[in-house]
């Protein structure tokens, strides 16, 4: 039997000591935790990976604690504007979102897009009236903030972003019983984005990309750096065409072209064997994982 395994992340960034309160680590440690019994439930009942992956995706946009769906950065307006892929390694259809405002859970939407749509990638209005013909939840603007997003961008109204005004994603990647992988990923972007950005998470290729042959790749970090990279997909690459293991690509991947590529950059894989890759250049990556049923894994620190 094929050894179904979750893995998931809730951000990387690099964090000044002392940035990362023990109360705020310990809400993130259980918002994990609880992302990942979600998704793991599914998949030990012999459930699909690309359920599985909504939904510990989902349970991590409506934790305030993580910067995606409630808990959302806001942009130099003080809106939330949100970004979500998902996509089925056995068939590589896949659905994003981009600029969604409203939607309580923008994976929700993405899968809607794989599912319903003609289409592989959906922004703004024409996303959002494909949520309500479908009736997804809405909420007011208000729903999406948090006394910490709203604060972080009162202190940074006016200012230009820089790769230090926060860029937390969640994602998860996922292996079923019957051998297939998916994938997604999603995000509230920066703190004081330009209208309209969209970062890494809903680009295929750049911060999601699952394939059967390969891997199922989900990617946390400068999105920026991401997409100039195409890091998800170079995982898979070097993966099928120059045949690294799992855990060698993603460590090449992080550190491609570190010298133009400079910051942030983490990532979750997982291989058709269930081999699960942690790579991340931060002191920080929120992440957690389990194999079939082996305990679970839950970490926030570079050295845990």
């Amino acid at each position: 039997m094929t050894p179904y395994a979750l893995v998931l992340h809730g951000g990387a960034v690099t964090l000044r000591p002392g940035e990362l309160s023990p109360e705020e680590a310990a809400f993130q440690r259980q918002g994990l935790r609880q992302a990942l019994q979600a998704g793991w439930e599914i998949l030990h009942q012999g459930g699909p990976a690309l359920d599985a992956v909504e939904a510990a995706v989902r349970t991590l946009e409506d934790n305030p604690h993580f910067n995606a769906g409630r808990g959302a950065s806001l942009t130099r307006q003080g809106e939330a504007e949100l970004d979500a892929a998902i996509m089925d390694g056995r068939t590589l259809q896949a659905g994003a979102v981009s600029g969604v405002r409203y939607v309580q859970n923008p994976i929700a939407l993405a899968r809607i897009v794989l599912e319903h749509s003609p289409h592989v990638f959906l922004t703004g209005d024409g996303a959002l009236e494909l949520a309500l013909e479908h009736g997804l939840p809405l909420a007011p603007p208000g729903y999406f903030q948090t006394a910490k997003t709203r604060q972080q961008w009162l202190e940074l109204a006016g200012q230009e972003p820089t790769p230090l005004s926060g860029h937390d994603t969640v994602g998860a990647v996922a292996l079923d019983q019957a051998g297939n992988l998916a994938v997604a990923t999603s995000t509230g972007g920066i703190e004081g984005q330009r209208k309209g950005r969209v970062g890494d998470s809903p680009v295929l290729g750049g911060g999601t990309y699952a394939s059967n042959e390969a891997c199922a790749v989900s990617c946390t970090g400068d999105g920026e750096l991401i997409m100039r990279g195409a890091l998800a997909h170079e995982v898979y690459a070097l993966v099928k065409y120059r045949n690294l293991p799992l855990a060698e690509a993603c460590q090449a991947a992080v550190h491609l072209r570190d010298d133009e590529l400079r910051g942030d950059k983490g990532l979750i894989a997982l291989d058709p064997h269930g081999n699960v890759a942690l790579a991340f250049n931060t002191n920080v990556m929120r992440r957690a994982y389990r194999v079939g049923e082996g305990e679970p894994y839950v970490a926030i620190f570079r050295d845990e």
